[in-house]
């Protein structure tokens, strides 16, 4: 018996369809996307309408100016590293933990500021904290 020899062959991909496609979705996806740029982020900041508290014999309030210089209850602290302020904290809570550090920061002050009043109050130990925030002008 003589058998017929097949000849194989070696099946090719088609190259033309699969690049018609590819450039189909790339043209696709070049006017679908779209590309925006975020230059600024509006931030409103927090407002309160509580009633004013009474004030508490045990407080501090610690402002923090726009350029980054601190004061404590009315002194100004000298210089502005967190080992300063965290000194002019402590002095100024008189060995009493349970005191109210009040952070009343100027809205165009950097974050940095904020957080290093967070830091000195934390390295004074007082573990008890709050900010100042503006009243609404709609009462």
């Amino acid at each position: 018996m003589k058998f017929r020899q097949r000849r194989s062959e070696d099946p090719e991909i088609n190259l033309i369809p699969f690049i018609d496609v590819l450039l189909v979705i790339l043209i696709f996806l070049m006017l679908s996307t779209t590309y925006s740029k975020f230059t600024e982020l509006q931030v409103a900041l927090p407002t309160a309408d509580a009633e004013k508290l009474k004030e508490r014999p045990q407080e501090i309030i610690v402002a923090v100016s726009a350029d980054g210089r601190y004061v404590v209850n009315g002194a100004a602290v000298e210089g502005r590293s967190v080992e300063l302020l965290s000194a002019a904290l402590t002095r100024a809570a008189e060995g009493k933990p349970e005191t109210m550090v009040i952070v009343s920061a100027d809205a165009a002050s950097a974050h940095q500021s904020v957080i290093n009043v967070m830091d000195a109050a934390r390295r004074a130990g007082l573990s008890r904290l709050t900010f100042a925030a503006q009243t609404s002008a709609t009462n």
